[in-house]
């Protein structure tokens, strides 16, 4: 039955221009901005996932530059406290050098002094960014140095995990420590046994240093693994894959090109009735 009132064909063929060109529209968006998921209503599900991701990303991001001060603030202590343990190997040739009968006892003592001295002055200003692990409370009054190494997520729940660094405190066991001062052979030898004290806790503490510092280099290089990992799924999820859109933006223009056709050819039908009234 044909209708003057209702074309039928032409309805179809209008929906399905309509569909048509939402595609269209939704692949060229894809092409311009790189996206397949640019917003919630693209996808929900996908959507909130990569911006958990994203937000974790930004946070590791954040997390490695906070590593890397907290590296370069260990560092500073690290170097500090090998200088301290090179100058305690000096005083401690000195002390060996003492211990002979004609040894210049005045002029040894006046060297050990003033390595002790300088000693003193770099543990005082083995210092970076206000933080000095090789005082007493060097860290805010306190003794130990902290920095977040990762951001745990379980779910919606993130706990921050901690790298600790202790202060290995030379202003107590090295600057207050007791040296015998060298008046003779005898004072000579003891001083020896006590630089030699010193000097364990000093190659002892550089350890501990050194190996806090590695920590922290190895988690900065985990992290910024993580972040790129991170950066890389939130692609897989999010990203248009080019070549298809491309292939598909094609296909779409020419579906569209038909549509009009098909559109206009339903139009066109109804005026053939007027064939019907011809005599």
């Amino acid at each position: 039955m044909s209708s003057i009132l209702t074309n039928s064909s032409a309805l179809v063929a209008l929906q399905t221009l309509k569909g048509i060109n939402s595609n269209l529209a939704k692949t060229q968006t894809e092409i311009s901005t790189g996206k397949s998921v640019g917003s919630a209503q693209d996808n929900a599900a996908v959507w909130a996932i990569s911006k958990t991701m994203e937000t974790d990303q930004e946070s590791f991001k954040t997390i490695q530059t906070n590593l890397n001060v907290a590296g370069q603030t260990v560092a500073t202590a690290r170097v500090g406290a090998e200088q301290v343990q090179s100058l305690l190997q000096e005083m401690k040739q000195l002390a060996i050098g003492a211990n002979r009968s004609d040894a210049d006892f005045d002029t040894i003592e006046t060297q050990m002094s003033a390595k002790r001295d300088q000693i003193a002055s770099i543990v005082a200003g083995t210092q970076a960014n206000g933080v000095n692990l090789l005082s007493t409370n060097g860290v805010n009054g306190a003794t130990t140095y902290s920095v977040i190494g990762s951001m745990d997520r379980s779910g919606a729940t993130v706990s921050a995990s901690k790298i600790d660094v202790e202060s290995v405190d030379f202003e107590a066991s090295i600057v207050g420590g007791t040296v015998t001062t060298i008046s003779d052979q005898a004072s000579a030898a003891t001083a020896l046994d006590d630089i030699e004290s010193l000097l364990g806790v000093a190659i002892a503490g550089a350890a501990e240093l050194g190996s806090s510092g590695q920590r922290i280099t190895d988690q900065v290089n985990f992290v910024s693994k993580l972040t790129d990992s991170l950066k890389m799924a939130v692609s897989s999820l999010v990203d248009a894959d080019m070549e298809e859109s491309s292939a598909r933006l094609q296909a779409l223009q020419t579906q569209q090109q038909l549509g009009i056709q098909a559109l206009s050819i339903a139009n066109q039908a109804p005026s053939s009735i007027l064939s019907l009234f011809r005599g």
